[in-house]
This record gives structure tokens, C-alpha cells and sequence, in this order.
């Protein structure tokens, strides 16, 4: 298997931003950049409301993480530095950045706004070395765009794509799969590429805690706690993956975007940001595959419920739904007051054959005359 980077912006929105300020600020003998200082994208500081979506590594040290409430944010840095994003500019920046990339190698499978792969195998005798190439991107882009990315290499894309996670910013890493055991199974199993919170629980009770644990540990064990998904972690915890660098363009048979949040969302005016933030996204998608949408599909969110499991809920066919429980109701009523009426005419019925019989049994057929005798 051929050469593969992942190359990674460094706080995309956050480094963006920056540029954008910077560039604004030109003039300014005292302009600052938010990069070296405690700031963070997303929010609103007077309203108290929103998320994170990126902070700096001043930021970083006063425990402040992606996607954790502006108000928690304020109260671990209250002179924190707040921005409210741009998702138009990010684009733009996006746009260049693979443009800029593209003048490499047109071999760029882009996975994200601010991340892709990519294929050296095609210019590979263009360098002495991977790393000699992976510098040259590097310093390229923060020559030209102004911003920092890094750059991970390996032999699969899952470790490429570990290797751009190690030391930040600006950085050039190496992770090949000979290179696992020394470089990446001391690391923390929650730092293995799609090992979410609930796995990493799992795997914590099996006593399962570095990803060399996981990497060493029987396949059918973790395959019994996490299905497939186990199977997925320890194969990626072994530097395994088949796949490869996907440069065609595909024609989209569906478009969608979802977000995960760190807490439950009440307030429509957050809510509505959110899906803002998500549609933005899914017509850059549709605008960067040429095509047009036909059939709006439904939008829909899941909430964590005491118990821990999921509830979903969903604005498709509302009306509907309620229309038709209102219709099984009514039909359930009427079928129950029909039998009732049915068990009462019977036990009526039944305690007058049991009367007549009570009277003729005690006076014969002159019991029928007794009424008129009284």
C-alpha cells in the first residue's frame, strides 16, 4: 500500500477567524491575534447561550473543550474572548485550502471543512521523502493562507489520520503501522479514531484503559460487548484498515448532516442556530456536488432520557400523527360502549329467565296470575 496523508486545520474556525481579524486589523499597531490569546468561536457572551465550535490553546488550559456550554466557558476564563463564527467565510477559506492542496496532487479525498486526505503515491519521485513533501504542504499553506495545519502520514488512512491529532500546531507526524506499538498503544483508548464515549465506558469495564490493552486484547470478547463496532476498534487499535484514498466525485444519493451536543437543547433560539449551522453545511455539500434538492426530508433529534437510552422526536408528519391518534381513539370508545351495551342486555336478559324460573318453580303457572290477584 502506497504513502497516504491526513492533513488537518488546527482550530479551523478559531485559526480563520484570526486571518480574518488580522487582515481587518492591518493598520493597527496593537491588533492581537485570538490564536495566542484565551478566545473561543460560537455564542453570544451577553445571552449567556451556545456552544464552543473552537477555542485556542490558552483557551485549552483553563479546561474549556469543544462543544460545552458558552456559560461553563465563562465560568472557568469570565475574560474569555468570544467571536461569533462565520460559516460563509469558513467556506471560503475550505475552498482554498483544497484548491491550494490540489496544486500537489489532484488525488484529495476532502472528509470534511477542514480536513482530507491525501494520496502521495502519484508524486512520490517529485520528493526525497514523505516527510520532505509534507513540510513543503505545511509551510505552503501557512505561507499563502496564513493559517496552520498538521500533517499526518502512515501507510493507512486510520493512522494518518491518528498521526495529525499528536502535538499541536503546525506539526508534521509519522505513524506507520511498524510504528504503532511505540507511538500509539501507550496513548489513552478514548484517542483511538472513533472510540466514543460509550465504547471507551465498555471498554473500561472490561479493564480495557490504553490502546495497546485494546489492540492485545481477544477480538471475540471485545466483538461480544460491542458487536461490530468492537471488531472496528480493535482492528483500528492493530493499524488495520483496507480502505483507501477516495478522489472520484460520486454522485450524492442523499445529503444530510447531524451534530452531537453535550447537553439537551430548550431554547428555540439556540436550536435554531444549530440547524442553520447544519443546513449551511448540507448546501455546500449540494452546491459542491452540483446538484439540486428534490424532496425535503424530515428533521429530527434524539434526547437523553433518565434511563440512558435514547428518544427521538421528529418534525416529519406532526399533524398527521396526531390526526390519526385522535381517529384510533374515537374508534376505540365506540367499539368499548358497544360491548358494554352487549354485556348488559346479556346479563339483563339472563336475570330475567332466571326470575321466571325462580317463580314457577315455587308457585307453578299460577305465579304469572299472582299480580293480577294482588
Amino acid at each position: 500500500m502506497g504513502i497516504i496523508f491526513h492533513i488537518d486545520v488546527n482550530s479551523a474556525y478559531l485559526s480563520w477567524t484570526a486571518v480574518k481579524l488580522l487582515k481587518e486589523a492591518a493598520k493597527d499597531e496593537k491588533k492581537i491575534d485570538i490564536r495566542n490569546i484565551p478566545a473561543i468561536i460560537g455564542g453570544d457572551r451577553e445571552k449567556r447561550h451556545g456552544i464552543v465550535l473552537a477555542k485556542s490553546i490558552s483557551a485549552k488550559k483553563f479546561g474549556i473543550v469543544t462543544g460545552e456550554p458558552i456559560a461553563n466557558a465563562l465560568q472557568k476564563c469570565p475574560n474569555i474572548l468570544i467571536v461569533p463564527p462565520e460559516h460563509g467565510y469558513y467556506n471560503e477559506q475550505s475552498h482554498k485550502l483544497m484548491n491550494l492542496l490540489r496544486t500537489f496532487t489532484p488525488d484529495i479525498e476532502q472528509v470534511s471543512v477542514d480536513e482530507c486526505y491525501m494520496d502521495f503515491s502519484g508524486i512520490q519521485n517529485e520528493y526525497p521523502s514523505p516527510l520532505a513533501c509534507a513540510y513543503k504542504i505545511k509551510d505552503t499553506v501557512k505561507e499563502k493562507l496564513g493559517f496552520t495545519v498538521n500533517v499526518g502520514i502512515s501507510d493507512v488512512k486510520v493512522l494518518a489520520k491518528m498521526a495529525s491529532d499528536f502535538t499541536k500546531p503546525d506539526k508534521v507526524h509519522t505513524l506507520y503501522r511498524r510504528e504503532i506499538k511505540e507511538k500509539m498503544w501507550q496513548l489513552p483508548v478514548e484517542e483511538l479514531y472513533m472510540a466514543g464515549k460509550s465504547s471507551v465506558n465498555t471498554l473500561h469495564k472490561l479493564g480495557i484503559y490504553n490502546i495497546g490493552q485494546l489492540a492485545t486484547s481477544p477480538e471475540y470478547i471485545l466483538e461480544a460487548h460491542l458487536k461490530k463496532h468492537g471488531k472496528i476498534l480493535w482492528e483500528y487499535a492493530n493499524g488495520i484498515d483496507k480502505s483507501v484514498v477516495n478522489t472520484k466525485r460520486e454522485e450524492l444519493k442523499g445529503v444530510g448532516n447531524s451534530i452531537t451536543l453535550p447537553y439537551d437543547l430548550d431554547n428555540m433560539e439556540e436550536i435554531e442556530k444549530i440547524l442553520l449551522q447544519l443546513s449551511e453545511k448540507v448546501a455546500g455539500r449540494l452546491r459542491k456536488g452540483k446538484q439540486m434538492a428534490k424532496t425535503k426530508k424530515r428533521t429530527s433529534a434524539r434526547t437523553s432520557t433518565p434511563s440512558g437510552t435514547a428518544k427521538r422526536t421528529t418534525t416529519k408528519n406532526k399533524k398527521q400523527s396526531y390526526i390519526k391518534d385522535y381517529v384510533y381513539a374515537v374508534i376505540l370508545f365506540c367499539l368499548t360502549i358497544l360491548v358494554v351495551l352487549s354485556l348488559v342486555t346479556d346479563l339483563i336478559g339472563n336475570v330475567g329467565e332466571f326470575l321466571k324460573d325462580s317463580l314457577l318453580g315455587l308457585f307453578g303457572p299460577g305465579a304469572f296470575l299472582l299480580p293480577v290477584y294482588f
